[in-house]
Parts: structure tokens; C-alpha cells; sequence
């Protein structure tokens, strides 16, 4: 009969190598008919989806300079028109007042349409980010036999030998053209029919 001493022992060893068993368990590779991808990791760390949020940003660090520079503009024709109150009969400056705000709403409205062409274009960009990866996601699904890629945060518990989004990011950036610079909200832009019609 083994002494109580001896029998500890016994547990702790066999405990020790079950741990190992489980850690060596837990580095190994699993196969899996499910796998899991980080879709907006897959976008923001990506050499590819990483120049597009590049470019959304520098449009629109422009597009606030722009509304600064208006904004600035608008003032002071507001104080040159407040100047000019006094002097001028009122049925003139209700007008030209009335003209000034109709032209900052004009101008408002502009700058807004502005701002959501922006975040369209955006968009769209990155819907075709998505579209170009998806060959190089299927692929990596084929390699590893599995029949079905879930988005991550639609998972609650994920084991991460499952998820693919590192191995995604570096095919992604290996076979798509990085060097390409996304088009600019210019090159997007609808060209005129033709030139206007002169007077």
C-alpha cells in the first residue's frame, strides 16, 4: 500500500502531465468544418484596406479645412452686411439679408451632400475590398477543408486555431496590389455632359 506521501506525488505528477497533454492540445492545429474571420480586423489591418481608411481620412481632414475656410468667408460677410444696417434703407438690407441666408443654406446643403458622397464612397470601397478577398478567403477555406466561414462577432465562444484572419491578412497583402492608391472623390466624380452653353 503506498504511503500517503507517495500518493501526492502520484497526483501531482499525473496532473502535471495532464497539463502538458492539454497545453500541447491547445497549440496543435484543428481541423474544422467551421472557421471564424475577423472582418474588420481583415479591412483595418490590411495593407489594402488600410490605404483606403487612409484615403477616406485625408478627404476628409480636406473637406473640414473647406468648412472652415467657408465658415470663415460667411462670417465675415455677415459683419460687412451688419455694417451696412444702418445706412441702408430697410427694404434694401431685409433683401440682401434674405439673399445671405438663402445663400448659407445653399451652401450648407452643398457641404453636406459633400460629407455623404464621402462616407458612400467609403463604403463602396470597402464592399470591394471585400469582393476582392473573398477568392483569396475561399481559398484558404479549400486548403483547409473546411464547408463555412463565420464572421467573429457572430460567435460566442471561439477556439483560435479556427480563425483565419491572420492567415487572410497576409494572403490579402501578398496577392492583392497594395501599390494601387484607391481613387479619389475627383476621379469618382460624374463627368459634365458637356461644356455650358455660353450666353
Amino acid at each position: 500500500m503506498l504511503s500517503r506521501g507517495l500518493l501526492l506525488a502520484a497526483c501531482l505528477a499525473a496532473f502535471v502531465l495532464a497539463g502538458a497533454v492539454q497545453a500541447q492540445d491547445t497549440r496543435a492545429p484543428l481541423l474544422s468544418p467551421v472557421l471564424v474571420l475577423d472582418r474588420e480586423r481583415l479591412f483595418a489591418e490590411s495593407q489594402a484596406g488600410q490605404a483606403v481608411l487612409a484615403q477616406a481620412e485625408a478627404e476628409r481632414a480636406e473637406l473640414a479645412a473647406e468648412n472652415r475656410r467657408i465658415e470663415a468667408e460667411l462670417t465675415e460677410e455677415e459683419r460687412a452686411l451688419t455694417e451696412q444696417r444702418p445706412i441702408l434703407p430697410p427694404e434694401e438690407f431685409r433683401a440682401l439679408a434674405q439673399a445671405f441666408d438663402e445663400k448659407v443654406v445653399a451652401i450648407r446643403r452643398a457641404q453636406d451632400k459633400k460629407g455623404l458622397e464621402l462616407t458612400q464612397r467609403r463604403e463602396r470601397l470597402q464592399q470591394e475590398f471585400y469582393r476582392d478577398a473573398l477568392p483569396i478567403i475561399a481559398g484558404l477555406v479549400r486548403d483547409s477543408g473546411a464547408v463555412l466561414v463565420m464572421d467573429r462577432s457572430a460567435a460566442l465562444l471561439v477556439a483560435d486555431q479556427i480563425d483565419i484572419t491572420d492567415a487572410a491578412i497576409a494572403q490579402i497583402d501578398a496577392q492583392l496590389d497594395d501599390d494601387q492608391t484607391p481613387p479619389t472623390a475627383e476621379d469618382d466624380a460624374t463627368p459634365d455632359d458637356g461644356p455650358a452653353a455660353q450666353p
